[in-house]
């Protein structure tokens, strides 16, 4: 008994860090990838690099698409798209 009670505040402090640091980072990457996938052509995006535009085609080949901006069609990987970016456009335009 006495082995377990001086193993308890460790076993504690991975439970904390899988509750508040793991569970939540993978619950995101989840959302992250649902979003990459439900992508269609027409939807108004942000890249995490901060760029607007319109997405014109998507190649589920090599996972990328293109995106229409004002300066013209410019090919991004689907990760680089910003998911909370695009949802609030989305959201103001309907």
């Amino acid at each position: 008994m006495g082995d377990l009670g001086s193993f308890l505040p460790i076993i504690a402090m991975f439970a904390v860090v899988y509750f508040f640091m793991i569970a939540p980072q993978m619950k995101r990457a989840k959302q992250e990838k649902k979003f990459a996938s439900e992508l269609k052509v027409g939807d108004k995006v942000v890249t995490k690099s901060g760029m607007y535009g319109k997405i014109a085609s998507l190649n589920d080949k090599d996972n990328s698409c293109v995106i229409e901006t004002l300066a013209g069609k410019i090919k991004f990987d689907r990760a680089a798209i910003s998911m909370e970016s695009s949802k609030k456009i989305n959201s103001l335009s309907e």
